[in-house]
This record gives structure tokens, sequence and C-alpha cells, in this order.
């Protein structure tokens, strides 16, 4: 599934359609490269989900916990970038232990995260030169069944 979103506002609102659907234990891997919309992204998936907290790049704490809303679960918003595949780093993070009570959401996370469940969803990202965000969801294990809520929750 390719979904082209031509704004920044329109990353959020894709954001927040996935984060509409997400729950406790859900692993999301954000890919792409610099300047893709990784954490845009992850703005629009908090306002989803509709927890509390400012949204932005935890590349210098490598995760933050933002509460859950009402009725809702908590968020782990990681950044992978500086561990540069450095395993020994993730599991210090104990994100597995977080997969129980929250949705975990990992930018730079694919080749290091993917193995915390065999229940996950990439999210791979690409900016073209136009500024359009080209999208495309990678599902694995049961998001295999679940990615198409993503884009019903759109309208």
């Amino acid at each position: 599934m390719s979904i082209e979103l031509p704004t920044a506002d329109e990353t959020v609102r894709f954001g927040q359609s996935l984060g509409r659907v997400l729950r406790a234990g859900d692993l999301v891997l954000l890919a792409g490269p610099l300047g893709a919309g990784k954490t845009t992204m992850t703005r629009g998936i908090a306002e989803g989900m509709g927890v509390s907290g400012r949204v932005s790049s935890p590349t210098f704490v490598l995760a933050r916990v933002h509460p859950a809303g009402p009725d809702g679960v908590p968020l782990v918003h990681v950044d992978a970038y500086r561990l540069g595949g450095d395993l020994g780093q993730l599991d210090d993070l104990d994100l597995d232990t977080e997969l129980e009570d929250a949705a975990v959401v990992v930018e730079w996370g694919e080749g290091v995260a993917e193995r915390l469940s065999a229940d996950h969803l990439v999210v791979r990202m690409d900016r073209r030169p136009d500024d359009v965000r080209v999208v495309d969801l990678e599902p694995h294990g049961t998001w295999t069944e679940r990615a198409p809520l993503v884009s019903d929750q759109r309208g």
C-alpha cells in the first residue's frame, strides 16, 4: 500500500489515523532518510492516540514516554539513530517490557527493533524533491490484517 502525503499536515493526519488504531503491545518502525517526516508522523500518531506531552525527536535521550490520555495507552517514542545497530543499547531501553503496556514507535528502528515483536508495522517514508512524502506500509504478523484499518481511519 503506497500513499502520497503532499504536505506536512497530511503526514500528521495520516499519523493520527495510525494512532487511532494503536493499542498496547503494538510496535511501529518508521524507516526513511533524514527529513522524510518520521517525527512529524509520530506527532500525528501521538495526537491520534490522545497521549499527552510535546512530541519531538528523542535523538539525545533515545526514548520518551508520553502518558496515556483518557481510556488510552501510553506511547513510547524511540529514536534508534544513535544506537548505530548496537543491540545492547536497545536491550538497555527495556522496550520488550514497555510493549506490554504501551505502543512503541521507533524511528530508525528497521534492522534493529523488529526483533522485539514478530507483530510489527514498518512505515517506509520518503520525501520527493517536490516535498511530497510517499509512505509504504509493510505489515508483519497480525499487522497484515490490521494495516488496512489505517487507511479506513483516514476519512
